[in-house]
């Protein structure tokens, strides 16, 4: 099976591209899951968020694009499909207006969960980088670090489908051990996205895998998995080849003890500036 990740087509289980692991057999054993974040650089947890509520900040989500006119008025809200002439949308921000959302990522079973895979009370970015993301469009692979590196280096960001993502509807990608990739994280890791006025390092994940080693790695996803991973694992997404928007959202957390990038959190977060 071919897959588009980023700009390039890769076969599936093959040369270029597997599948992600799991870390389900060890969700109640933080010790182990902290030594797996250091080896595979990620945590793949199939239903960590309760379904149902992911599916009800998912409507609430649709219902708001509805009202933004970007949706097809002939199909079912629930299936997301884009009207004519919609594109990508950004909804980052503190989503105060989505509180269905909220309670998925700033709720009690997130916090504990940091609170105890970290080791110490950990707290949430305020601002959220909510996505729905339209045909042909794909995120270029990057370094979280580029874009929040003014505090701690010991962020993590939850990356959660806002519904089922199919391979066709462009899921998230990972280099495997691109956490280790010591030259690219002192070059391209070494910089900040205001201040250098740099972005995603490239949109062919080839580039990376050719110049620096690794493979790419990739799954299906549902309403309730989450990708967990550190500022310096290279990822990208693939691309969406449908006419439904594939809705999901980052959400990072930290120790509550450690430097917060300031133009993140807050009530009224700064976001991008020089």
């Amino acid at each position: 099976m071919m897959v588009k990740v980023g700009n390039r087509e890769l076969e599936m289980d093959g040369e270029q591209l597997t599948e992600l692991r799991s870390s389900n057999d060890i969700l109640h054993d933080k010790q182990a899951l902290r030594e797996r974040m250091e080896e595979d650089g990620y945590l793949l947890i199939r239903g960590f968020h309760e379904r149902d509520k992911v599916l009800a900040a998912r409507t609430s989500i649709l219902e708001k694009m509805d009202q933004m006119g970007k949706l097809d008025r002939d199909t079912q809200l629930e299936d997301g499909v884009m009207a004519d002439g919609s594109k990508t949308i950004f909804m980052g921000g503190t989503n105060e207006d989505l509180p269905a959302l909220l309670n998925v990522l700033n709720g009690e079973h997130i916090m504990r969960f940091f609170d105890e895979f970290i080791g110490e009370q950990s707290l949430t970015y305020h601002y959220k980088w909510l996505r729905a993301v339209g045909k042909g469009d794909f995120t270029g692979a990057h370094y979280d670090i580029v874009y929040m590196g003014r505090g701690t280096k010991n962020v993590y960001t939850v990356w959660s489908p806002l519904g089922d993502v199919s391979y066709e509807m462009g899921g998230l990608a990972i280099c495997l051990g691109s956490h280790r990739f010591e030259k690219l994280k002192q070059s391209y890791g070494s910089k900040d996205s205001d201040r250098d006025g740099i972005g995603h390092y490239t949109d062919d994940p080839l580039v990376i895998t050719e110049k620096f080693g690794g493979k790419w790695a990739t799954t299906e996803f549902q309403a309730g998995d989450v990708l967990i991973f550190g500022m310096f694992l290279m990822h990208c997404s693939l691309e969406n080849t449908t006419n439904q928007y594939r809705i999901s959202v980052d959400a990072r957390y930290q120790s509550a003890n450690e430097q917060v990038d300031e133009r993140w959190s807050g009530k009224k977060p700064k976001g991008h500036f020089k």
